[in-house]
């Protein structure tokens, strides 16, 4: 189908209001600078620049050869795909404004109903429910517009899109559905949360015998706390979110129905120093391990893949003194367990 190319107004509500005109516009684009550190964004803007960008710090994430984003996998939870923020200034969005309407209206391989569409907006702002775009406003407040998650689906992130962009004062938080907010930011921190991979120590360790408790932990230091905090930032709104992932259990996976766990469940919790289950010792070989596994089946002469997860616990705090919890993540990392019958080891 025919679109209004990358010129028009992106918004669904224009698409329906306005002769069905597609929706895809320069007014929908994605966050600046996602996933980048940023703390000095106001003392280097240029008169063109968007205020929508959300900035990072992410001086407090996971680092390391081995990090991951933590799985969302068995839960309901998804990142946001959309929200609505201050974008332009009276003169960004007049600027903006007129320069569509002059590229749509004098483009011949643009269809009528495009080019009546874009007039009608261009109106709307100008001429109508506002007038010559706030210009003597300009220090009061900014337009407020659309702007798309571009790791989000696509059906999905144009939700925000059937809003037109509006006015609000500076320092107004606007009651409208998807107006930036912490729970937003934290959704946001969230996708960009790193933590570190998984792999546990074993004793024995490389190759083990059947039906030997192996003994498996993981040091002090190994695994902490990682956060990243999101914020968006523009005259008299400052909107901030720091989400956290604890890690609370390491979850042991055979790699093979003929073994047993310590526990028998497989989920070894952390102990108050941050360590997970009891290095092993010499004298122990009859005891049972706190965190641990007994194959019953050698692995005749390959390897089974142990698995490894840590679940992580993620909450979020934000400006306003908001708080919230999102459902745990998982990551980890396999590893190879050799396993040999005794007779096999002891000759």
């Amino acid at each position: 189908m025919q679109g209004l190319k990358r010129h028009t107004i992106g918004v669904a509500g224009l698409v329906t209001a306005l002769l069905l005109a597609p929706a895809h516009s320069a007014f929908a684009g994605g966050p600046i600078d996602k996933g980048t550190t940023t703390t000095a964004r106001e003392n280097s803007r240029k008169d063109d620049t968007l205020y929508a960008a959300v900035s990072y710090d992410t001086s407090k994430n996971g680092s390391g050869p081995s990090v991951g984003h933590v799985s969302t996998a068995g839960t309901s939870w998804t990142p946001p795909a959309c929200w609505l923020a201050p974008k332009w200034t009276a003169k960004q969005f007049a600027k903006q404004m007129e320069s569509e309407y002059k590229n749509v209206t004098t483009d011949p391989d643009q269809p009528n109903y495009a080019k009546n569409a874009t007039s009608q907006l261009r109106e709307m702002y100008k001429n109508g429910e506002y007038k010559n775009y706030n210009l003597d406003k300009q220090d009061e407040g900014m337009w407020w517009g659309a702007v798309e998650n571009p790791n989000a689906p696509i059906l999905e992130r144009t939700a925000c899109n059937s809003t037109l962009p509006f006015w609000a004062k500076n320092g107004e938080s606007p009651k409208v559905k998807n107006a930036i907010s912490p729970e937003i930011l934290a959704g946001l921190a969230r996708e960009q949360i790193k933590v570190p991979g998984t792999e546990v120590t074993l004793a024995p360790s490389g190759t083990t015998k059947v039906n030997l408790a192996t003994w498996a932990w993981l040091d002090h230091g190994d695994f902490k706390p990682v956060s990243v905090t999101a914020s968006i930032t523009a005259p008299g709104l400052d909107i901030r979110a720091t989400t956290v992932a604890t890690p609370v259990s390491l979850k042991l996976q055979p790699g093979t129905e003929d073994a047993e766990t310590y526990p028998t469940s497989g989920e070894c919790t952390f102990n108050s120093d941050g360590s997970i289950g009891e290095p092993y010792a010499t004298g122990r070989a009859g005891q049972t391990p706190p965190c641990g596994i007994k194959y019953l089946r050698s692995s005749a002469g390959g390897a089974y893949k142990l698995q490894a997860t840590v679940t992580w616990e993620i909450t979020w705090t934000g400006s306003g003194n908001t708080t919230g919890r999102m459902p745990n993540g998982t990551f980890g990392n396999d590893q190879d367990v050799r396993v040999q019958e005794a007779q096999a080891v002891n000759h």
